[in-house]
């Protein structure tokens, strides 16, 4: 495994850019052993840095929305979780450090405890939540959409924050498909959890 940090002088004190091979096709195990401080997930092999810091209408926005699913959720066997987590999404007959993408989705939940370990979760979420706040359209829309829907997400939910609406895919036959666009004065239902609504009113709260 090569160095993930360059050292003319391994006695210097300086700080170095962190050197990435854009063209090597990482693992978790890869992952495991990156030397920098950034946060970036892996997909389809492909390293993706981070943005900065998320937005405040972003992390608003989470937090609303945690909010309404961990209430739903006290006591039962799904549990909520939020960024950052290590999604480590399985690939068939392969070892989990053989993985090539590693996610970390801004809101999920997990109904399976048997995939959640101290370190990362092992498996694919029930239900994956990705907030738009600034340029990550792409990621979030398509590439990222992919991913969630070849790993087997059964309800996907992209909430684009400057625009107040929420797009709801849901899995069908291995094909995500779209529930609808929902937006002011409308109720969104969880499928993952029956009977549970979350207004648009209360996820854009306060914004």
């Amino acid at each position: 495994m090569n160095d993930f940090r360059t050292h003319d002088d391994e006695t210097t004190d300086e700080i170095r850019e962190p050197v990435i091979d854009y063209n090597k096709v990482y693992t978790y195990g890869d992952y495991l052993k990156l030397e920098i401080e950034e946060m970036v997930e892996i997909i389809r092999g492909k390293i993706f840095r981070m943005s900065p810091a998320p937005k405040v209408n972003h992390q608003a926005i989470s937090r609303n929305i945690v909010s309404n699913l961990y209430l739903a959720l006290k006591g039962k066997a799904c549990q909520v979780y939020h960024a950052p987590i290590d999604i480590v999404l399985p690939i068939e007959n392969k070892k989990r450090n053989k993985s090539t993408t590693v996610v970390q989705p801004d809101i999920c939940v997990i109904c399976n405890p048997k995939i959640i370990e101290e370190k990362a979760v092992f498996g694919t979420p029930d239900f994956v939540i990705e907030i738009i706040a600034g340029k990550n359209v792409k990621k979030d829309t398509q590439i990222k959409f992919s991913v969630y829907e070849e790993a087997g997400v059964g309800e996907y939910w992209i909430v684009f924050a400057d625009m107040r609406f929420v797009e709801v895919f849901l899995l069908e036959n291995g094909k995500f498909q779209r529930l609808n666009t929902f937006s002011e004065d409308d109720m969104v239902p969880v499928k993952t959890i029956p009977g549970l609504e979350i207004s648009i009113d209360d996820i854009f709260d306060g914004l």
